[in-house]
């Protein structure tokens, strides 16, 4: 009966890693000056993307991930006008459900910004 209760522990049991990723080397390369009082926040975006792995094989590398979390933010973002992300960050979840599938989840976060005269 130990055993079983063991092992039972050992495969249902979860792991979980988050980290942030911020290397700061995104797809979108604007050159903005926010020295002056010449804008306001309007308000955040995000993105999710998630990607699982079987046996180490599986969904997209990290970049990838990461590429695509930012995308998935820029896409939420609906900006209009005169508008802008600024402070992005991505946020890198792994999740162990066995030792045979993770779990990876990318979150990229930035504030929207909106210039004015």
């Amino acid at each position: 009966m130990t055993a079983l209760a063991l092992t039972s522990l050992l495969t249902l049991s979860s792991c979980g890693i988050s980290r942030d990723l911020t290397s700061n080397q995104n797809q979108n390369q604007t050159s903005v000056v926010l020295s002056q009082n010449n804008f306001r926040v309007v308000g955040q975006a995000s993105g999710t993307v998630s990607g699982t792995y079987v046996l180490g094989m599986g969904s997209l590398r990290k970049k990838a991930l990461q590429a695509n979390a930012i995308d998935e933010m820029l896409k939420n973002a609906k900006l209009a006008g005169s508008q802008a992300v600024v402070n992005t960050s991505v946020k890198q979840t792994v999740k162990m459900i066995t030792p045979f599938y993770v779990k990876v989840t990318m979150t990229a976060t930035a504030n929207i910004v909106e210039f004015t005269d």
